[in-house]
C-alpha cells in the first residue's frame, strides 16, 4: 500500500515540479515585475526605507496592539512570515542546489528571486485588499479570500473561485503537517542525535512542549515570539557566515566567476532553474525540502495578512523584504560559506566532499571554527526549523479555519503538536515527498489567482504611487469592502 502511494505521489509530483509549473511561477513573476513597471528596482529606495528603514524610525511599524486588538504589528507580521520561509532550506536547500546544479545554480536563484520580489509583493497586495476579520476580532486574508472574493466576483467565476479557495486551504493544511511540521522537527532531532548525542524522542518530547506554549496561545503569541526568535538567529547565522567569507575574501574573485561561468552550463542551468525556480528555492528538483522563500506558493500572506497595516501597498513592500533578506542575503552567505571554503573545485564545479545537506555546510564552518562549526550549523537548524513550525502552524490554522470555522481551531493546533513527536521519531522520506507535492499543488490555485487578479494588483499600486510617491490628490485603495474601505481610510494617513 505504501508502495503503491509514493508510485502514485511520484507521478504527481513529477507533473506539479515540471515545466509547465516553471513558466506558471517565473512567469507570474516577470508578468507582475512588467506590470508593475519593475517596482522593486524602480522604487527600491523607497521600499527600503520604508520596510528596513521604518523598524528603526516608525514607531507604528514595530508598536504592538492593545489586548483588545487581535491584529500584530508589521514587524511581527514580517518576522512571523521569515519564520516559516528562514528554515532548513536556507542551510540544506543551498547545498543541495550546490551538489546537483554547481555554482552557477545560485545566479538562477538570484534571478528567479529578482522576479519573486514581485510574485510575493502582489500576493500580499491582494491579501490585505481582500482580507475580513472573523468572530474573534482576528484579520483573515490569503489565496483562500482573494480566490474567493476576487476572482470569484468575475462574471460566471463565482463557483470556479469557490473550489479553488477550497483546494488551496486543503493543499495548505496537508502540507503543514508535513513541510511545516514533522520534515523540519526530523530534521532537527537527527542533527541533535549527530551532534550532541541527544536521542530523538528527547527531542521530540521537549520540542512539542514549547512549541504547544506557543501556539496554543494564537497569533499574537506566536508573533511575540518569533519577533525576537527570528532577529537573533538571523544575526547569529549571518555573522557566522560572514566571518567564513571575510576569512576566506581571497576566494571571492573565483567565486563569482565559477557562478557566472557556471550558470550558462548545462548542469548548472538545470540545477538553477530547477532548484531555485518557484518560489525561488534553492533546492535541486524543488522538493525534498522548505522552499526558499515561498513566493508564489500563498502561505506568507496569510500571516501578512494578520498586520495592522491599512495600505495594501506597505504590506507588499514587506513581502519584497522578505525575499530580499531569506534568499539575496541568507542563502547566498550560505552558498559564498561553501564555495569559499575549498569544498567546492570552482574550475569544474564539482563537490569535492563527501558530506551531503547540512553536512556540506557544517563542514564548511568547521573550515574556520573547527570542531565547533557543525555543532554551530545544528543549532542553527534547530532555531530554523522550529521557527519554520511555529510560522506554519498559523498558516495551517487559517487553511482549517477556512474550511471548518474559526472556533475549530483549536482541535488543528492540537493535532499539529501532537504530530511533533511523531516528526521526531518517524522515519519520514513518503511524508517529505508527500508534502512537497501538497506544497507544490497549493501554488496552482493561488497563482491563478495572481494573475487572473492582476489589474487590481495594478490599480492598487498606481493608487498609492500617486498618493504617496507623487503627492497627487485621490481616494485610498484599502479594502475590496465598502466597511472595511471606510473604516481603514479614516485613520489611514496617521497610521501610514
Amino acid at each position: 500500500m505504501v508502495d503503491m502511494i509514493a508510485n502514485i505521489n511520484d507521478k504527481i509530483n513529477g507533473f506539479v515540479w515540471g515545466v509547465p509549473m516553471l513558466v506558471l511561477l517565473v512567469g507570474t513573476g516577470i508578468l507582475m515585475t512588467v506590470l508593475t513597471k519593475v517596482f522593486q528596482i524602480s522604487h527600491i529606495g523607497y521600499w527600503i526605507k520604508h520596510t528596513l528603514g521604518s523598524i528603526f524610525t516608525d514607531k507604528h511599524i514595530t508598536k504592538h496592539t492593545g489586548e483588545d486588538d487581535q491584529s500584530i504589528s508589521q514587524f511581527q507580521s514580517l518576522c512571523t512570515a521569515l519564520a516559516a520561509t528562514i528554515g532548513t532550506g536556507n542551510i540544506v536547500g543551498v547545498a543541495s542546489a550546490l551538489i546537483s546544479g554547481g555554482p552557477g545554480a545560485i545566479f538562477w536563484m538570484w534571478i528567479v528571486a529578482f522576479f519573486g520580489m514581485m510574485t510575493n509583493y502582489s500576493e500580499n497586495v491582494l491579501g490585505i485588499f481582500y482580507r475580513r476579520k472573523n468572530d474573534k476580532g482576528e484579520w483573515s486574508g490569503g489565496a483562500m479570500y482573494y480566490l474567493r472574493d476576487g476572482l470569484g466576483a468575475k462574471k460566471g467565476m463565482k463557483q470556479v473561485g469557490a473550489v479553488l479557495a477550497v483546494l488551496f486551504s486543503l493543499f495548505c493544511l496537508l502540507a503543514s503537517f508535513g513541510i511545516g511540521n514533522m520534515s523540519q522537527i526530523n530534521s532537527i532531532a537527527g542533527n541533535m542525535k549527530s551532534a550532541f548525542g541527544v536521542p530523538n524522542i528527547i527531542t521530540g518530547v521537549v520540542l512539542m512542549v514549547l512549541a504547544g506554549l506557543v501556539i496554543l496561545g494564537g497569533i499574537k503569541r506566536i508573533a511575540s515570539v518569533t519577533e525576537k526568535l527570528v532577529p537573533f538567529m538571523a544575526i547569529i547565522y549571518i555573522v557566522g557566515a560572514l566571518v567564513v567569507c571575510v576569512i576566506n575574501i581571497d576566494q571571492f574573485g573565483a567565486v563569482f566567476g565559477a557562478i557566472f561561468k557556471g550558470a550558462f552550463a548545462m548542469k548548472a542551468v538545470g540545477g538553477g532553474i530547477v532548484g531555485s525556480g518557484v518560489k525561488m528555492a534553492i533546492t535541486w528538483g524543488m522538493k525534498r525540502g522548505v522552499f526558499s522563500n515561498e513566493a508564489g506558493l500563498g502561505s506568507s500572506v496569510m500571516v501578512h495578512s494578520s498586520s495592522n497595516v491599512k495600505e495594501p501597498v506597505r504590506q507588499g513592500m514587506w513581502g519584497i523584504f522578505e525575499v530580499f533578506a531569506d534568499t539575496i542575503i541568507v542563502c547566498s552567505l550560505t552558498a559564498f560559506t561553501v564555495l569559499s571554503s575549498g569544498l567546492v573545485d570552482l574550475q569544474t564545479g564539482a563537490v569535492v566532499s563527501s558530506s551531503e545537506g547540512s553536512a556540506l555546510v557544517g563542514e564548511a564552518f568547521a573550515t574556520v571554527f573547527g570542531k565547533a562549526g557543525p555543532a554551530f550549523i545544528a543549532l542553527a537548524i534547530l532555531l530554523f526549523a522550529f521557527s519554520t513550525v511555529l510560522g506554519w502552524s498559523h498558516y495551517g490554522t487559517k487553511a482549517f479555519e477556512y474550511l471548518f470555522g474559526s472556533k475549530s481551531t483549536i482541535i488543528y493546533r492540537v493535532i499539529f503538536i501532537v504530530f511533533i513527536l511523531g516528526g521526531a521519531t518517524m522515519s519520514l522520506d513518503l511524508a517529505w515527498d508527500l508534502s512537497d507535492t501538497f506544497n507544490g499543488l497549493m501554488a496552482i490555485p493561488n497563482l491563478i489567482g495572481v494573475l487572473a487578479l492582476s489589474p487590481i494588483v495594478c490599480k492598487i499600486t498606481k493608487n498609492y504611487v500617486d498618493r504617496k510617491i507623487k503627492g497627487k490628490k485621490k481616494e485610498p485603495m484599502l479594502s475590496a469592502f465598502p466597511d472595511i474601505q471606510k473604516m481603514q481610510a479614516e485613520d489611514v494617513d496617521q497610521m501610514d
